[in-house]
């Protein structure tokens, strides 16, 4: 079976550790299977993405803020986490099926996304039954699968504003959740931590290929990455991003000093 054709399966299956199973045994898979870059797949009639009945999904505001200084403080915010990187896999999935008439490497480029998005759910889902509780427990918002509908017509929208934009935030956010674990007197905590620090690092990579291909399609379209940013940040109404910046881990994802100074400003 062909490896785009897989990939829509995957993004379909519901139930989150039939997901994790299905994107494993796909990128163990996929370089005997190649890549069927000239058919176009059609959306399928099953419900789409693929995802449990619960997590409840609740517009951000409505999601409460809780402290982590509480155990249900600690389980929610985990939770929130997990809940990211299981859209996260839906998300890599989703450029794996849905665009057409890229070089092999972009296919193979968010199939590898999916795969460690779908190890960082499972370790957070792990650490959270640890916690006697599991993915689903709390409510959630979907803010991260609206931005992957809106572009889904414009492959340079989003590889701007999914990897670029909302998936890069979390190169901000992490090292601020990690410092708030750390005043935690929590047994999870550090374990928490830890799986954080392989998020991070993992995260940088992801970024970097979303930077990597918005600027060969840039390129491919004689047009200027920073100023064509602006515009589809205003048209899209992608959430404004705001400091402090990891200045470091968003280098490293090939974030230039302009880019830096523009988000700066």
């Amino acid at each position: 079976m062909e490896s785009r054709q897989s990939a829509l399966e995957a993004l379909c299956t519901a139930n989150p550790s039939e997901k994790v199973l299905a994107v494993a045994q796909l990128w163990r898979s996929h370089a005997q299977t190649g890549w069927d870059l000239q058919k176009k797949w059609d959306q399928p009639l099953s419900p789409f993405p693929g995802r449990p009945s619960k997590p409840t999904l609740k517009p951000p505001k409505d999601v409460p803020l809780r402290s982590v200084h509480t155990h249900l403080g600690m389980s929610a915010l985990i939770h929130a986490v997990c809940h990211i990187e299981f859209n996260a896999i839906n998300l890599a999935l989703d450029a794996v099926w849905r665009f057409e008439k890229m070089p092999p490497n972009f296919y193979t480029d968010w199939l590898r996304v999916a795969y460690e998005e779908s190890t960082h759910f499972e370790m957070l889902n792990q650490l959270l039954i640890q916690m006697d509780c599991r993915y689903g427990d709390f409510d959630a918002h979907d803010g991260l699968w609206s931005m992957c509908e809106k572009t889904s017509h414009d492959i340079l929208a989003r590889m701007a504003l999914v990897p670029r934009t909302l998936e890069a935030r979390g190169l901000d956010a992490t090292p601020l959740i990690q410092a708030k674990l750390k005043k935690s007197n929590s047994p999870f905590a550090q374990k928490a931590i830890q799986i954080l620090d392989v998020i991070l690092e993992e995260e940088v990579g992801h970024v970097a290929i979303g930077n990597h291909w918005y600027a060969h399609l840039c390129e491919q379209q004689g047009k200027d990455p920073i100023q064509l940013y602006a515009e589809l940040v205003k048209t899209y109404e992608a959430p404004k991003l705001k400091p402090p910046f990891n200045q470091s881990a968003r280098k490293r994802a090939g974030f230039s000093d302009q880019e830096l100074l523009w988000l700066e400003s």
